[in-house]
This record gives C-alpha cells, structure tokens and sequence, in this order.
C-alpha cells in the first residue's frame, strides 16, 4: 500500500511526497526536523487504498491530522521521510548567501519591518497557497539604473487582500522586470466548521484576491501604480491543484487602459482536492455570475435613470444640484457611491467615534492626478487602495470615517456638496436620537452642530451664526440609503435634514441599492478589507525623531557660530504639553494645561524667560519637519535664541494609529536670562 505524506511546519511551509507501505501508521505522530529550523511538525496522511494497517484507529479512506512530539517514526521510516522533506525544501527554498533559507510570507509584514506576524497553518482547512515570481514590462521604468548597493531609490510594494485577510510583500527597486519574489498562504477555509470544503463548494466562493501595487519615491511619497482583482478558482480545474498565470497590470485612473506591467503568479490548493473540477464548469460558474452582476446592475441603472427624471419633474433647477449618484474607482468603473460605505469595525483599534474621526483626518489629502489643466479629475478609491496608499481625495476620507462612525453605531451619512466658492466637497453627518445634526469635517476632524436658520424669522430676530465651511448640500447616502435634496435652496444653512419629509428629501428604493451594494450582492463589489494596527514603536519613534532634530538645531545654530546647550529636564517637562495636544485633538477637551505650566514655573529660575513653539505633522521626515518650523518666526526666534545662559529643549511625540497613520507633535523651547 502506498500512501501520501503531507507535512506542515508551524512558519507555513507545505511538503509533500510519497512514501511506500508504513506498518506503524497507527503510532505516526511527529518527527523533529534536523534541519532549516524547523522543530516540530504537523502531519496528514491520505490513504490511497480503502484498507490501512492502523487497527481501526481511523477510517479509510481517510485523511488524518497527528501533532505531537512524543513520538516519531522508526529510524527507517524517519529517513526516508526526512528525505523527501530534503529534497522538497531543495527544490521550493534555495539557500541564500548567508546559507538561511527564505520561507514565503505568510503574514502581514509593517511597513517598517519592525515585527511580523505569523500564522500557524491549520490543516484540516483549505488554503490557497499564491506566489508571485517576478514581474515585467513595467515600461514606465525601462530607463530606471540599477541601483548601487546601499543606495536609496524608489520601490514597488505588493498589498494583498482575501476574505479578511491582509499580507504585503518586501519593497524591491523598480525596475522593468521587478525582483517581486514573494509567496503568500491564503485561508479560504473561514468560520467555525470544521468541515473540509469540497470542489464545489470552493467554486462558489467568488471573492478575489485583492492586489495593489504601490511606488513609494525616494521621498516616502507613495503613488498608487494599479489595483486588480484575481479570479482564483482557476486552480480548481487544474492538474495537481496547481496553476501558472501572467497577471497583467493596469493603470489607474486615466490610465485605467493603460497596461502598467505584468506579474508571474502562481496557485496552488493546499491539501490537494481529491478531485479536480473541469474547466468547463468553473468557466461556465464564473460567466453565470458575470451575467448575473451585469442583470442587476442594468436593472439598477434603468432604475436610476427613472428616479432622476422624477427628481427633475419636481423642480427644473435640481439640474444644477450636486446629487452624485455613480463615482469613478481608480479602475475606471462606475459604481454606486452606496457601494463605497461600509460596516466598518475598528477592533480594539481605535476606541471611540472622535478617535476615528483623528485616525482619519491623519491621513493626507491627495487630488487625483490630472494631466494637464481644466476640469478637477474625479478618482473614487477602493478602501485597500486609500489604505495602502495612506492618502487620497476628501470623498475617501469621508467615505471611511462615515464606515468607521457606522460600525460605532451611530446614524452616519456623507454629504456631498459644496464649499465656499463652489468648491465640490463631501463630509459626513450624524443624527442623533434628539434629532440633533452634527457635521464632521473628516480631513480636520472636527465637528460642527448645525442650526438651521429660518427664512421666515422676522428680520430683527436673532439667528444662529454658522460655523461651519459649508456652502451647499446636494445630497447624502450611507451603505444602504440614498437621498437627494429637494428643499428650495440647498443652502446648508437653510437645509432640514429630516429624511422622513418626502416633501423636503427623495429618497431611492433601500430594495433597489441593496441589489447593487449589499456586501456579497454582486461578485463586482470590492470586499472590505480590515484596518490594520499601528506598525511603528511609538517610543522609539519618538526618541529617534527627537535626536535627528537635536542634531539639525545644533548644526544649523553652529552655522551661525552659536553653541548648544541642551537642558534634558526641560525637555521631558514638554512632554506632558504635547500629550494634551495630541487628547484634544481627539476628544475636543483641554486638559493638563495647569500642570504644564505649574512644572515650567519650577524649571525656569527668577529672572530668566521661556519661550515655547509647538507644531504638529503627519509625517516623520526630520529635515521637511525642521525646515517648516523653521519658517515660523517664533520658532526662528526659538532655535536662534541669543544671549545670557540660554538652554535649549525640544520633544517629540509620536501618536501611533492604525495603518502607519501617525501623529507628530514638536516642541521648541528655550530658557534665557533677561538682561533688559
């Protein structure tokens, strides 16, 4: 009898062989490896005949999980196992040159290489093992030079994501043909069964495999090269659960049509299905449901194309109101901006609607890029792609925070509409149970309560004073409602936002977006990705921060022939400033404020002065940080203090968020006797 050996080390790696008739299967646990670091194993065995010599321990055929490490094989046996471990790992991981093999990545990896996460690989689930070998025609870097050793030059990185999964691979150099070498072990197995899923329950599962590519330039700054969505089941039908295919990449944006490069992927199903699927059947699968998302998302047009004639009848001015009701992706496709909303849940990432509020307003603002001049360019992003590439348009910043306000549970809606100056703008507002009606700016984060303003008031009555930016308001929608604004004037100021008045708001049929926009409605909706937590040590971002800008004062104070002298208590004092900075920002309270300035009274003797700057980024370059402090004359005044025993002190705090968000907070102090 002849049976199948499958073994899984705890770093993800999968081995497979063939190994002929065992009389000891019933005592087959676990062996320890000898080599490449791995110590204990997990092991499956497949029976390929209907009888096995396991006295009745199991039944066959059969496909068994042992873990241990009380046990092991019979030194015989144990050979010629290890033997075909040896030469698989020879064939799937080549040394390197310091003679440390190179396991695929089966974690989601931070930016900054700080810590990796590992899973360890559940057998009895079906995983999607993707590798991707290298890529090219990136013809955009055809011209890129090869980079010296140690030279620092732009970088492509790969993000991933599958059914609430998320890995991103190491950055290479750019190039034509990018060294994009990478391998990625995907669950598609998700939930509580424990029950191994068949063939054709794998066809039925049509989420894609997310894949973005990022550039990130010498600078740090990231540029979103493409975003694509694989069709995986193709390794349903093929020969030994694996597959080969050229992945080709296109632009985004206006170059959606553009081919941006090609990458070599490759699928493997782990374990192996028992039998595989025709190509027929999966072809005919995925055309079915082709069919069926372009039915509904006909239906749904021929839908809204009715509901806008009818907005029409009811004023002839609503032409020229801002009610958006499709949005541009960063591929070019029209989708209904209810789609771009979701139930989005934070974890334990961020733990309040104003700490999300923050989280979101810490991410920079990014036009879409245009080329040459005219009409704004319009790009609405998948949330990967706004994520991955850490920066985007206000309608993706608000697109998020409204998800991230849903999943606190709150009554939340973009607004989408004008500023001063006509300026097109989307924001986000929330009703409360009171009937109240608060604005949240979500590249600022904060948060106005509206008042309306009564038009038929007398003209002596006292009327509220907007505080908010404003102008006009077109029409709001949330993951599941639509509604235009059909009052008179769409002036904020005069809006009443009370969406059960038909009179004042047209709402579209919740049956009707739920066709096109319910997570799972159509296989053409992106799948929402989760937020992933902060990948850098605030601490040790703050001390590595902080000793980069004492480095630029003292140099930049020695160019005007001055020296330093660093007053190190001083500058721990500042801490506890810039904490209360960094809480109110977030929850709009002022606090602390009495104890900083009780302990600066303390540290700055009779006679003498102190002069703080404090100045907040999003960003972690020390020298752009220096340089626009620099450009504040208080802070100039600062850092080129003249005269009787001055002492120096600056802090840096860093704020860690999720998604390499950050907030970064200096202060510049000095303290100096005054002679006048």
């Amino acid at each position: 009898m002849e049976f199948e050996v499958t073994v899984i080390a705890r770093e993800g790696l999968v081995v497979h062989g063939k190994a002929e008739q065992c009389d000891f299967v019933d005592v087959f646990r676990c062996f320890v490896a000898s080599s490449h670091g791995f110590s204990t194993w997990t092991v499956c065995l497949t029976l390929t005949e209907e009888n096995c010599l396991c006295n009745g321990s199991c039944s066959s055929p059969a496909h068994r999980e042992f873990a241990g490490s009380n046990m092991s094989l019979p030194p015989e046996k144990a050979s010629e196992l290890k033997q075909i471990i040896h030469q698989h790992l020879a064939k799937e991981m080549p040394q390197t040159e310091a003679g440390v093999s190179s396991k695929p990545a089966t974690h989601f990896a931070d930016k900054d290489g700080i810590s990796s996460k590992k899973t360890n690989v559940d057998p009895t689930r079906r995983h999607l093992y993707l590798q991707v070998l290298g890529g090219k025609a990136f013809l955009e870097h055809l011209q890129e030079p090869e980079p010296l050793p140690g030279q620092v030059c732009s970088t492509f990185t790969l993000y991933l994501h599958f059914r609430n999964q998320r890995f991103r691979s190491k950055p290479v150099p750019c190039s034509c043909e990018p060294d994009l070498q990478e391998g990625f072990l995907l669950e598609v197995h998700r939930g509580d069964s424990s029950k191994m899923l068949d063939a054709t329950t794998l066809l039925s599962i049509s989420d894609p495999v997310q894949m973005v590519l990022i550039r990130t330039d010498t600078s740090g700054e990231t540029t979103l090269v493409s975003s694509y969505f694989l069709d995986w089941r193709s390794v349903l039908s093929a020969p030994n659960g694996k597959t080969s295919i050229a992945v080709e990449l296109l632009g985004v944006g206006s170059e959606s049509k553009v081919p941006a490069g090609v990458l070599n992927v490759k699928l493997e199903l782990y374990p192996p299905l028992a039998e595989r699927l025709s190509p027929d059947v999966v072809s005919t699968q995925q055309s079915l449901e082709r069919k069926k998302t372009a039915e509904k998302e006909r239906l749904f047009l021929v839908y809204a194309k009715q509901w806008w004639r009818e907005f029409l009848e009811i004023r002839p001015s609503h032409h020229t109101k801002l009610v958006k009701i499709f949005a541009q992706d960063e591929n070019g496709v029209n989708r209904p901006v209810c789609s771009y909303v979701h139930v989005l849940r934070a974890g334990r990432l961020l733990e309040s609607p104003r700490q999300a509020a923050r989280f979101v307003s810490l991410l920079p603002l990014e036009k879409a890029p245009v080329v040459g001049g005219g009409v704004r360019q319009e790009q609405w992003c998948t949330l990967l792609a706004f994520l991955c590439r850490n920066k985007g348009d206000c309608e993706d910043h608000a697109t998020l925070l409204c998800s991230l306000l849903l999943g606190f549970g709150l009554d939340a809606y973009v607004c989408v509409g004008t500023m001063g100056k006509g300026v097109p703008h989307a924001w986000v507002m929330t009703c409360g149970t009171d009937g109240s009606v608060t604005f949240w700016e979500s590249l600022t984060a904060h948060r106005y309560l509206h008042q309306p303003i009564n038009p038929d008031d007398p003209p002596l009555a006292s009327q509220p004073k907007p505080s908010y930016p404003y102008r006009t308001v077109g029409c709001v929608f949330n993951h599941r409602t639509f509604l235009a604004n059909c009052q008179p004037s769409d002036a904020v100021e005069l809006c009443i936002f009370d969406f059960q008045d038909q009179s004042r708001w047209k709402a579209m049929s919740e049956e009707a977006l739920r066709a096109v926009c319910a997570p799972g409605s159509t296989t053409s909706l992106p799948p929402l990705p989760p937020l992933c937590g902060p990948s850098l040590d605030p601490a040790a971002a703050s001390n590595h921060l902080e000793l980069e800008m004492r480095y630029l004062v003292s140099e930049h104070r020695k160019d005007l022939s001055m020296s330093t002298t660093w007053d190190d208590h001083l500058s721990y004092l500042l801490s506890a400033a810039l904490a209360a900075y960094e809480q109110e920002r977030c929850t709009g309270v002022s606090c602390g404020n009495e104890e900083f300035q009780d302990a600066v009274r303390r540290a700055v003797p009779d006679g003498h002065t102190f002069k703080g700057f404090p100045i907040h980024f999003t960003h972690r370059n020390a020298r752009r940080v220096f340089a626009t402090s620099l450009r504040s004359p208080f802070c100039e005044e600062i850092v080129c203090c003249r005269g009787d025993h001055v002492r120096l002190a600056v802090r840096a705090r860093v704020f860690a968020y999720p998604e390499s968000a950050c907030a970064v907070w200096i202060m510049f102090a000095c303290k100096y006797r005054s002679v006048l």
